[in-house]
């Protein structure tokens, strides 16, 4: 569960939230990548991008 988090709604609501917003990457969405390594350090840059808040 996540830290901080009591509640286990809402810890599934923010995990259904990031899901949700990596879909709209369209790389992480549609899978291009040969590779699950690379397709594993892109959906960490998105990862990264949401946590930042970058558009």
């Amino acid at each position: 569960m996540i830290e901080g988090c009591c509640d286990p709604g809402r810890a599934r609501n923010l995990v259904e939230w990031f899901f949700n917003k990596t879909k709209h990457c369209r790389r992480v969405a549609t899978r291009y990548d040969k590779f699950a390594a690379n397709y594993l350090a892109f959906v960490q840059l998105a990862s990264i991008r949401l946590w930042l808040r970058i558009n």
